[in-house]
């Protein structure tokens, strides 16, 4: 028979590493397999992220990338906290299935609140499954409030006969720079302070994906009505690439969003990717039901949740995605 002892101590938060990337995704898949099974879906198995997509994550995280570990040094916990200029938010975040339930997990989450607000991010926020009340309860007593949904919804397209795409990885150079500065200034017109140019310099650097552009108009030269950033590296590990995957979308009208949608559409197609997925935040209801007459359909939906006093800000015109998950 063999005698009780109690369990190890936590050590944390340290930097996660790319070397982490082995154990980080061995916990995530544990942890959230665990959270399906406890809302009564004992048959989904959670798979692991794609190492590169890991990468990116902690890349663009930095110092904001944290694990807590036991006396062995393994890991049984870790929070990713992103930094976007005034834009901050966490995920993914878990605690292994057998560390939980002994206040680790308001550990985990405030040391990235923490870090975040040090950093004097104007938005704090995170995303979490809204059918998940004991979720939403957690974070709901650690100042988190619930907001709109971002539904991802997803459409097939034709890779054929699609007008060529405008691409960022298609300009050198000064060109290239100019781009970037037009972002930059674009994304902080819609949300003040937000910018996304790291994400989308580590997205090239990375191979991961690519920057559609809407050339702009109106008397802004070299300005852009529209960006988007996408990803087309598979997800989940030992998967093939079978979608483009918006991750930030910022457009100055409506106009501007339909024609960046049908730029980033032109940019599978290149690539011969048939499905286009995008998280649409619910909270600009006109692109929501421009992308269902569009075809795109709901295929999940997650609750996002900020913390009191960190609102996430509405531009009073103009468009603006932010996925708030790698």
């Amino acid at each position: 028979m063999r005698a009780w002892r109690p369990e190890g101590e936590v050590y944390g938060p340290t930097g996660a590493e790319p070397g982490d990337i082995a154990a980080l995704n061995r916990v995530f898949t544990e942890a959230f397999t665990d959270r399906y099974r406890r809302d009564g879906l004992a048959g989904v198995r959670v798979p692991q992220l794609n190492a590169d997509v890991w990468r990116y994550a902690l890349l663009g995280a930095g110092d904001g990338a944290m694990v807590w570990r036991d006396d062995d040094g393994e890991i049984v916990a870790f929070n990713v906290a992103h930094r976007s200029g005034a834009e901050g938010w966490m995920g993914p975040l878990a605690v292994r299935p057998d560390r939980q339930g002994a206040g680790l997990g308001k550990n985990v989450v405030r040391a990235a609140a923490d870090w975040l607000t040090e950093r004097q991010v104007a938005t704090l926020g995170l995303e979490t499954m809204p059918r998940t009340v004991e979720n939403i309860g957690f974070y709901a007593r650690l100042g988190f409030a619930p907001g709109h949904l971002t539904v991802t919804m997803t459409n097939d397209i034709r890779t054929r006969g699609q007008p060529a795409p405008v691409l960022l990885s298609d300009r050198r150079g000064a060109a290239q720079d100019n781009t970037l500065k037009a972002a930059r200034a674009l994304a902080g017109a819609l949300a003040p302070g937000v910018e996304y140019n790291r994400e989308i310099l580590l997205t090239a650097e990375l191979g991961l994906g690519d920057t559609s552009l809407v050339e702009g108009t109106g008397g802004r030269e070299g300005g852009l009505d529209a960006f988007v950033l996408w990803h087309s590296v598979p997800l989940a590990d030992a998967r093939m690439g079978d979608e483009v995957r918006v991750l930030k979308l910022a457009a100055r009208s409506e106009r501007a969003f339909d024609t960046a949608v049908a730029g980033v559409e032109a940019a599978a197609a290149r690539l011969g990717i048939r499905r286009v997925a995008v998280r649409c935040q619910t909270r600009f209801t006109d692109a929501f039901r421009r992308l269902v007459e569009r075809g795109y359909r709901v295929r999940w939906t997650d609750l996002r949740m900020t913390a009191d006093g960190y609102p996430e800000p509405h531009p009073a015109s103009g468009i603006l995605f932010s996925n708030w998950e790698i």
